[in-house]
């Protein structure tokens, strides 16, 4: 009987826990760095961060690509990356499977993609632009919403499992998002761990949120990052140990609102606790086949030719004109309240087509409420 992977466990990187982390590096495995604002555009951080990672196992996650997005990836934003790869040389490297800017508008966050054919097409397309201008691919990231993106016609985990398909780019698999989307949008976060291949989770975020109320009385749940990880999340995290044979990494997302460290430090152990007993009862033969990192390539996505590849230019163009519109939905409230009062108005001047404002007027109007307030106050907490 071979030896127990190796997990290993640790946080995102902070300013206001850098020395804690420094002085308890010995409980911790790695650090993971949000690399925007601060990594990205100074050769002096660079080298800074160059430095921690001779002590301690560094991964990079972006919040800026928007790996999901119909206009597609800004290639200056992947040659920084690029840059920040060559002269950190991190463990892996990662970003969203969302949309964070369109038609002009930056959002100052994650927006969920609609769910369909077209954006998993898009996606892949993305990655493997990705992959190739950094030299190393993504890791792909699960993302938490407060509503269910108009256009949608498949579930969380069908699209998961086609992105899958499309693309040789691995889960970075974020179980509170799972956990928020679950009961934001109606499903069994389990019932998605347990479809998901085995072999294609290779890092894991737990983090915590909160319970925020629109003015119907209506209550979701927010991926904030700001309050203790739920025992939903670690039941999720001992599942996901009972199912994948390999290593992980698992890092505990916190942002705000900061506990004593060794508050956070408890949380870890929490984890390594739950991911051991997870372990401890997987059983000896899986359904998905253990794979090498970066094993899987993805199926092809060239067949079919001009025609093809022009009608898809054409729905992508759609695509990210209702991601346009969304975009100043989440972040214009005069556009917002355009939109309430004369939706299809506003969806034709946006330049949608029947079925896409068809399928905007279907939007779920007190998670449009939410999710612009929790936009606003990602971007206020930015600016200061």
């Amino acid at each position: 009987m071979g030896s127990a992977p190796r997990d290993r466990f640790g946080l995102t990187w902070h300013p206001l826990l850098a020395g804690a982390m420094l002085t308890n590096g010995h409980r911790l495995d790695i650090v993971e760095v949000i690399p925007e604002g601060r990594f990205l555009d100074s050769r002096r951080a660079r080298r800074a961060l160059r430095t921690l990672a001779r002590e301690i196992p560094v991964a990079i996650h972006g919040v800026s690509l928007g790996l999901a997005s119909a206009e597609g990836i800004d290639v200056a934003r992947l040659d920084a990356f690029a840059r920040l790869m060559d002269d950190v040389v991190p463990e892996h490297w990662s970003d969203h499977l969302a949309f964070v800017r369109a038609g002009g508008v930056e959002l100052g966050h994650l927006a969920a993609p609609t769910r369909s054919a077209l954006t998993v097409e898009a996606a892949a397309e993305n990655l493997d632009r990705a992959a190739r201008r950094v030299g190393a691919r993504p890791l792909a990231e699960n993302v938490a919403t407060l509503l269910d993106p108009p256009g949608s016609d498949r579930t969380e985990q069908a699209w998961l499992l086609e992105l899958l398909d499309a693309t040789g780019s691995d889960l970075l698999l974020d179980l509170h998002n799972l956990v928020t989307n679950g009961r934001n949008l109606g499903y069994d976060p389990r019932t998605l761990v347990d479809a998901l291949p085995a072999h294609r989770i290779r890092a894991i975020h737990i983090a915590g949120g909160t319970e925020v109320e629109a003015t119907s009385g209506e209550r979701r749940v927010l991926d904030d990052h700001r309050h203790a990880v739920p025992d939903s999340v670690y039941a999720l995290l001992e599942r996901v140990g009972e199912r994948v044979p390999h290593a992980l990494d698992v890092i505990l997302e916190r942002d705000g609102a900061f506990p004593p460290f060794d508050a956070l430090l408890g949380e870890l152990d929490r984890a390594r606790a739950a991911l051991a007993s997870g372990r401890a009862r997987r059983a000896d033969a899986l359904a998905d086949p253990p794979a090498s990192y970066g094993a899987a390539t993805g199926r092809s996505r060239e067949a079919g030719g001009a025609s093809r590849r022009g009608s898809f230019e054409t729905a992508r163009g759609q695509q990210a004109r209702v991601e346009a519109l969304l975009a100043a939905l989440y972040v214009d409230r005069a556009a917002r309240e355009r939109w309430l009062a004369d939706p299809d108005g506003e969806g034709r001047r946006a330049g949608l087509d029947e079925a896409a404002r068809a399928a905007v007027r279907q939007l779920d109007r007190p998670g449009l409420e939410l999710a612009a307030a929790s936009f606003a106050h990602k971007r206020g907490a930015a600016r200061s």
